[in-house]
């Protein structure tokens, strides 16, 4: 199952060692990690990704999902995250993108603290034991949830309300006066430059799911390829 996992550490070093632990479960097959990033909360309440982590197999193409649940555990004073992790953001994050749900942030955020450390990723998973096994050895507190499918349907049922509105205006103007004309014509072409980028918006979001679906294909496909090898040259290895 395609998790959000959020592990909550005192330090710097134990965020590390989770990024470590995550990695070799990685390589045993536990799970699958397809991007992480180890972040700090500063004392002002900001969250930044540590520039010297690296961001996994298909981070740079996360920013929808691992970098909007990043910016949610900001909150509204979030600042830069680091590029260096492949993660960048608009003026706002949006919990659509982050594909999860609010009561998870809230969670989150009450355990990862000012100046505490969290190692966040993106996995596959079929069962929690191994993760939740390592991560409490190093002392993290563990925190997962299941990533929601793309949906853009508040996105149409904005776009169709707007549009409502826009077609009302539209009818009114004929029967309007000319002062009156140009303040409809003015909120028209207002609504109708929202709906063009609500709509640009929600198709950004689908390409970019859709993006990600393909990259999290090629690394299992190629991790399951490894694997045969390993598996024929094990064959073929005398007794």
């Amino acid at each position: 199952m395609d998790r959000m996992l959020v592990v909550v550490f005192d330090s710097e070093k134990k965020a590390y060692d989770g990024k470590k632990a995550l990695q070799a479960l990685d390589s045993e097959g536990s799970i699958s990690a397809y991007a992480w990033a180890v972040i700090a909360k500063q004392a002002n309440g900001r969250v930044t990704v540590k520039q010297e982590d690296d961001p996994g197999p298909i981070g740079t193409l996360l920013a929808t999902t691992l970098g909007g649940v990043i910016g949610l555990l900001g909150g509204p004073a979030a600042g830069v995250v680091g590029a260096t992790a492949g993660l960048s953001f608009g003026g706002a994050f949006d919990i659509n993108n982050a594909r999860i749900g609010e009561d998870f942030i809230d969670d989150v955020s009450k355990e990862l603290t000012p100046n505490r450390f969290a190692l966040v990723a993106e996995i596959d998973e079929e069962w929690t034991t191994p993760v939740d096994t390592r991560m409490e050895a190093i002392g993290g507190s563990v925190f997962r949830r299941a990533l929601s499918e793309v949906n853009d349907a508040v996105d149409r049922e904005d776009v169709a309300a707007m549009k409502a509105d826009a077609t009302q205006m539209k009818n009114e103007i004929s029967k309007a006066n000319a002062e009156r004309k140009a303040r409809l014509q003015e909120k028209i072409s207002l609504l109708e430059s929202k709906i063009s980028a609500r709509q640009q918006k929600s198709r950004e979001r689908l390409q970019a799911h859709e993006r990600q679906a393909e990259a999290k294909a090629k690394v299992l496909k190629s991790r399951a390829k490894s694997a045969g090898k390993a598996i024929k040259d094990l064959g073929n290895t005398p007794v």
